[in-house]
């Protein structure tokens, strides 16, 4: 027979972590945010005013300056570039979309702007098609820039 050993008291359970009181609550931060916020707001509301912007709402907005835009995106797209690598390429394709679809938007709200929007459009339908800028899809570009250098 073995002799018994002595037992051990069982173990204390740990001391509890040391809590911190807390310190103010979730009112500072609010209050630091909301000053955030406000003057956040006045920045962009005194650039806005500073530059102009909606002084003349008839010039930067309306199908008027929806088919502006996309006189000066197609105006800066080069097909041949439209399927170059890298930012070139990209810069091609937004330029391209921008084209076509700001001439939608000038269209749909004046019916002025819908030969510009068709023409776009034909170009953009059969360069999906064909996957390319073919003959066809030129001459409509080149109709859609006639309709901007009259506009």
């Amino acid at each position: 027979m073995q002799p018994q050993q002595p037992t051990q008291p069982p173990a204390s359970p740990p001391p509890p972590a040391p809590t911190t009181p807390p310190t103010g609550g979730r009112g500072p931060l609010v209050a630091v945010l909301l000053v955030g916020l406000l003057l956040g707001g006045g920045g962009v509301g005194t650039a806005w005013v500073l530059t102009g912007s909606g002084e003349s709402p008839g010039s930067s907005s309306g199908p008027a300056a929806d088919a502006q835009g996309a006189c000066a995106a197609l105006a800066g797209f080069d097909p041949s570039k439209y399927t170059a690598k890298g930012d070139e390429g990209k810069v091609a394709l937004y330029r391209w979309n921008g084209a076509v679809v700001l001439s939608e938007a000038a269209a749909a709200a004046d019916r002025a702007y819908k030969p510009l929007a068709d023409a776009l459009r034909r170009a953009s339908r059969r360069q999906q098609v064909v996957f390319e800028f073919d003959a066809q899809v030129k001459k409509d570009i080149a109709q859609s820039r006639k309709i901007c250098a009259d506009l």
